[in-house]
């Protein structure tokens, strides 16, 4: 029974890797299995299923998503990176790193990596090709500043993982912001010494363009682009670290916020009602469908004791904490070369998440780990997403292979903080 579990699990990943729709392989798959060979237990499905559907927690999921969907109609990033753009203009370089601080301040609002990575591509990538930039510095940047969504807190990523995990979602936001500011300090420098032994790769801004904008009204222009984003991440993350509000209230007092800016900057219409509705719709019951297949598998693997057998694998094994976790994160890695992260959440992680109670392994280190290790899944070619959504809205002359050239050095940055979080667990802040 429990080898069959394990087939099971390999089955699915194989499944899904040939390009079979997540939540049906999933779900199906299960099914079938559980009518086999536990058919009692599928009788506790139902109960498990309205467990997911009652989770409060989960609720943040569609009001986040909601809320940086119109923070991308606002048109909020173009004034921030335009501004931006002009503070660093004088710097080598100063282009790039205004895509980096915003990427951080759009990942602090949204916490969508798709919308990120699209609005900043289609709003820098042309100014910074104009400006003579490096095709690779320029790709890298959008794309690795993109998915800092996936870590800096509000997070949906972090929301989900906290919800298979059992971590209160508000501590996991708490342990995220060290290893966001570092990760953004990392990329700066970066960027900082490239263009210093580059210089004609990441040139300044020309000196008039600076003086032209900041002889009309420059004071004004910049309160307007940095006041708005940043009330709405103190009103969202505020309200959480505080103990105002839970990470759900938070959420929902994201999602009116961000109607709010959107009121204000004058973008708010039906007809942008209508797609935000609509694409968020659309995105949370992909999330949730795959969260219910992700269920039944759960029962269904825990039914015929896979779990059981895998902890009692690890434990004759005589592996340590350390080594486990080190397999866990290499395994992490490498499935994001392939699958979703979302995919990976709701697979890999409820497999092992019994074995790092029994290992005596913090979970929310662990989520921290985990989240880090998906955010690098966004940049892996050859499926790395933030990659895709990038060359989907780049000019004709940037090639692909030119953006995965781009994304290797951010990539390198992000196994280092990696590995820091791993061997100084002490890092992160928690209340």
């Amino acid at each position: 029974m429990e080898i069959v579990a394990i087939i099971l699990f390999v089955l699915i990943f194989i499944l899904i890797l040939f390009g079979y729709p997540v939540a049906l392989t999933l779900g199906g798959l299960s099914t079938i299995v559980g009518l086999i060979f536990v058919p009692d237990f599928l009788d506790l499905l139902p109960l498990r299923i309205m467990g997911v559907m009652n989770n409060y927690v989960l609720l943040a999921v569609p009001l986040f998503i909601y809320m940086g969907l119109m923070l991308e109609k606002s048109g909020l990033a173009e004034s921030l990176l335009e501004t931006m753009a002009i503070l660093f203009g004088k710097i080598n370089g100063g282009l790039a790193i205004s895509v980096i601080v915003v990427g951080a301040l759009l990942a602090a609002s949204t916490g969508i990596v798709g919308a990120t990575v699209v609005t900043m591509g289609l709003i820098s990538l042309p100014t910074m090709l104009k400006r003579n930039y490096n095709v690779k510095i320029a790709t890298g940047t959008i794309s690795s500043s993109g998915t800092l969504g996936q870590i800096i807190p509000p997070s949906v990523v972090l929301v989900l993982l906290g919800s298979v995990l059992n971590v209160p979602v508000g501590d996991l936001f708490s342990a995220a912001i060290v290893p966001g500011v570092i990760l953004v300090g990392a990329y700066i420098i970066y960027v900082l010494v490239y263009a210093r032994l580059n210089p004609e790769e990441a040139p300044a801004m020309p000196a008039e363009e600076v003086r032209k904008f900041k002889s009309e009204d420059f004071a004004i222009k910049v309160i307007q682009a940095f006041l708005l984003p940043l009330l709405l991440i103190v009103a969202v993350l505020g309200s959480i670290f505080t103990g105002i509000a839970s990470p759900t209230e938070a959420a929902a007092v994201g999602a009116m916020g961000a109607i709010i800016l959107t009121a204000i900057q004058k973008k708010l219409n039906l007809d942008v009602l209508k797609k935000v509705m609509v694409e968020t719709t659309h995105l949370t019951s992909m999330v949730f469908l795959i969260l219910l297949g992700a269920t039944t598998f759960s029962l269904v693997f825990r039914g015929m004791n896979g779990d059981d057998y895998l902890v009692n694998m690890i434990t004759s094994a005589d592996l340590s904490p350390h080594v486990f976790l080190l397999i866990v994160m290499l395994v992490v890695f490498i499935a994001g070369f392939f699958i979703d992260f979302i995919e990976i959440i709701f697979i890999i992680v409820p497999v092992v998440s019994p074995l790092f109670i029994q290992l005596g392994i913090n979970p929310l280190w662990a989520g921290i780990l985990i989240a880090l290790n998906l955010q690098t899944s966004f940049l892996t070619p050859p499926f790395g997403f933030s990659l895709f959504y990038l060359k989907g809205v780049a000019p004709p002359e940037v090639r692909t292979v030119d953006i995965y050239k781009g994304v290797v050095p951010f990539l390198i940055i992000q196994i280092i903080v990696l590995a820091m979080v791993f061997f100084f667990p002490g890092m992160l802040w928690t209340p």
